[in-house]
Order: C-alpha cells, then sequence, then structure tokens
C-alpha cells in the first residue's frame, strides 16, 4: 500500500520577473515500510521534492496524496497537524536548542501535541537511539554523532509513519555517520518505519532499498 503518492507534480517560485520551475511533472509512490533515497545534485530539485513530501510546500500543480488524503490542497494549519501527527524530521544540522538537555529537546513535539506521558516517551526515544545514559546532557556535551541521535529522538515521539531525512550525516565523521545510517536501518527493519533519506551522497543512498534520483526537476529513473 502507498503511503505516499505524487502524480505530475509541478513548483513553481516567481522570483521578481523570473521564473523558476523547480519541479517539472514529477510522478512517484512510496510504499508503506519501504526505505527510499531521493538522490540529486544541487539544484536539482530534490530539496523542493522533500519539501513537499514532508507538507513543509504545496505543489504548484498536480497532486499529493499522504496515506491516501490528498494534501495538496491543505491550509498551513492543516498542513501544520499533518506534518505534527505523521512525519518525523531530521536534518543536517541537527536544529537542537543550544542551552537546553537531550530530554527537553525530545519533550518538545509532544508538548505542541499535548501528548501525554511526555517524559516517559522521551525516555524510551532516547534509549532507541542508544542515549539512555545521556539524557541531561546539552548539545555543546555531545558529540556530533549523539546530537543527531537526539535529534533521531525527537522525530520519533509520536510515533510518525514517515521518517524523512534531509543529509543526515552530512556534518558527521565517517563512523558516525554510518552509525546514525544503522539506526534508520534498524527502526525501518524493525518497526516497519517508512524511511526517506534525501541526499547527494551515493554512499547514503546505498543504504537505502530503492534510490530515486532527481534531475532538472525531474525524475529520472
Amino acid at each position: 500500500m502507498a503511503v505516499i503518492e505524487i502524480e505530475n507534480v509541478t513548483k513553481i517560485y516567481q522570483m521578481g520577473e523570473t521564473t523558476v520551475a523547480a519541479l517539472r511533472g514529477v510522478s512517484l509512490q512510496v510504499e508503506k515500510g519501504e526505505m527510499v533515497s531521493i538522490m540529486g545534485p544541487s539544484g536539482s530539485g530534490k530539496s523542493t521534492l522533500m519539501n513537499i513530501i514532508g507538507c513543509l510546500d504545496q505543489p504548484t500543480e498536480g497532486v499529493y496524496r499522504l496515506d491516501n488524503v490528498d494534501v495538496s490542497k491543505m491550509n498551513d494549519d492543516e498542513l501544520a497537524d499533518i506534518r505534527n501527527k505523521k512525519i518525523g524530521f531530521v536534518f543536517q544540522s541537527f536544529n537542537l536548542l543550544p542551552r537546553t538537555a537531550a530530554l527537553a529537546q525530545v519533550e518538545l513535539p509532544m508538548i505542541y501535541a499535548g501528548a501525554p506521558d511526555r517524559r516517559k516517551r522521551a525516555l524510551d526515544a532516547l534509549q532507541q537511539v542508544g542515549l539512555g545514559d545521556r539524557v541531561h546532557h546539552r548539545p555543546n556535551e555531545l558529540s556530533g554523532g549523539q546530537q543527531q541521535r537526539v535529534a533521531i529522538a525527537r522525530a520519533l515521539v509520536n510515533h510518525p509513519a514517515i521518517m524523512l531525512a534531509d543529509e543526515p550525516t552530512g556534518n558527521l565523521d565517517s563512523v558516525s555517520g554510518e552509525d546514525i545510517m544503522n539506526i534508520f536501518k534498524r527502526l525501518n527493519r524493525e518497526q516497519g518505519m517508512t524511511v526517506i533519506l534525501v541526499t547527494h551522497d551515493p554512499d547514503v543512498a546505498a543504504h537505502a532499498a530503492r534510490v530515486i534520483h532527481v534531475k532538472d526537476g525531474k525524475v529520472t529513473v
């Protein structure tokens, strides 16, 4: 069953008098429980595609169905609700609050969602990523790999259907990067989570079962 269905999606930006077509009629599907990489060079349109998949942006034309619901015409509040309930985000830059301990970082999405048992769920998520002994550490007391683990735990706590990772190893050394990729593979294999990796790195893309190539705003493979 497809969790993501994108049909003939275009995205056009107006920059002054210049029109830029970031996506040009993209169609693709991602099945529930798949681990997929979206790969392309800078300027290929992969980041625009990621923003649409993550409900951070909307297509100019075309249809995007998430869990069989058309989200392509939703308003900002509806998109925010979808993001909070269905999508976990992990970014290259970690996006952690500098003076906040790991446990409180992971609790944040649950505060926005009004979720119960926040402390227990945050502790469980940190345990899942191997940081049960670092729950009171701030970002400046953690390595880059540990900071990314906190970010993954934060993305996990609302039990999203999809984990969307944008260059998740871009700021890490090769050993830490491999550890992070193994976490994503374990989430996919053991929990059946749908994982989408957005990357320009073929070594990262190779961890996925399927690679979708984007070039000049189109899917090429």
